[in-house]
């Protein structure tokens, strides 16, 4: 996976939490509910640089942006479920050994109000809210496709002015249903006003990243056979991309792909992800078990007949 960032990015620097020999890694032994916080501090390494912008990776950019670079740390935009606090998602700074080590040492002390990054970061810079208007990012540098936390009818004013789209909270444009031969996504009515944003993510790996994927990229998984169909589930250890390479984009659905697919729609119902008014709907759901419970009978006399 190193291998193909690098072809792609100019950069690719790996990052070890808590298990480097550094003393604020070994520092934050003491803590190690923040592992995952104390990741995205190590931003601020990279003094190689003199201003930087960070990228959730659940971020999609859909207009140049360089004017970010105009900001002074920390700049960020508002987040909606709590406007004084920014959204840590995207926000500029200056990379610098000192900040990292300050940040470090307030994490240590200190921990985070939400368990996360953002809480950690708004704790640090707390007097973005109220110091600085500079500072403060308009919202169209990360904007959230969730529905529950947009307002619908601005979202759709300005929807063309939008330069960064967040898929904060459990909107995840890999976990919603995708169908590999139409290379249409399914979305369900809570993100539909962001359905063609969702659908550029999907055309965007499609034409440029699943190409760049192989199976190598994940451990093995286990396969088994249920009536005649090839179910494959894969262990936790198991790559997202290894798995996504498996898609056969634009191509007839065989057998094994359905069964793969499948798979892929049941993550996305245990995670949250439900497609109520498609594959996921009562009317089929319905089908589905009258067709298992007319199918319990035969199945039961054929296994009296073979008993005899």
């Amino acid at each position: 996976m190193r291998d193909r960032l690098k072809d792609v990015y100019n950069i690719v620097q790996e990052v070890n939490v808590l298990d480097s020999q550094d003393a604020a890694n070994l520092a934050l032994l003491s803590r190690p509910e923040l592992g995952v916080t104390f990741t995205k501090l190590h931003c601020w390494r990279l003094v190689q640089f003199e201003k930087c912008v960070f990228l959730d990776a659940d971020t999609l950019v859909l207009q140049n942006c360089d004017e970010l670079f105009e900001r002074e740390e920390l700049s960020a935009a508002p987040d909606v479920s709590w406007p004084d606090c920014f959204n840590s998602g995207v926000f500029v700074y200056k990379p610098s050994v000192e900040t990292f080590t300050q940040i470090t040492e307030f994490a240590i002390k200190n921990g985070s109000f939400d368990g996360g990054d953002q809480g950690l970061l708004n704790q640090y810079f707390a007097d973005w809210a109220t110091a600085d208007i500079k500072k403060h990012l308009p919202f169209v540098y990360n904007v959230t496709a969730y529905a529950s936390y947009c307002y619908l009818p601005a979202f759709k004013q300005f929807r063309d002015k939008i330069k960064i789209l967040h898929f904060a909270g459990k909107l995840k444009p890999w976990l919603l249903q995708f169908n590999s031969e139409s290379k249409q996504v399914s979305v369900s009515s809570d993100y539909a006003h962001a359905k063609d944003l969702i659908q550029l993510w999907w055309n965007i790996f499609c034409d440029k990243v699943h190409q760049s994927l192989s199976d190598n990229m994940q451990t093995q998984g286990t396969a088994s056979s249920d009536n005649s169909t090839t179910h494959k589930s894969f262990n936790n250890e198991a790559g997202l991309a290894g798995a996504l390479s498996q898609l056969q984009i634009g191509q007839q659905r065989s057998p094994e792909q359905e069964a793969y697919e499948n798979l892929m729609r049941r993550q996305c119902w245990e995670s949250g992800q439900i497609d109520y008014s498609g594959a996921d709907s009562f009317d089929n759901i319905w089908k589905k078990i009258s067709q298992t419970l007319e199918a319990k009978p035969a199945e039961k006399e054929a296994d009296q007949t073979g008993s005899s």
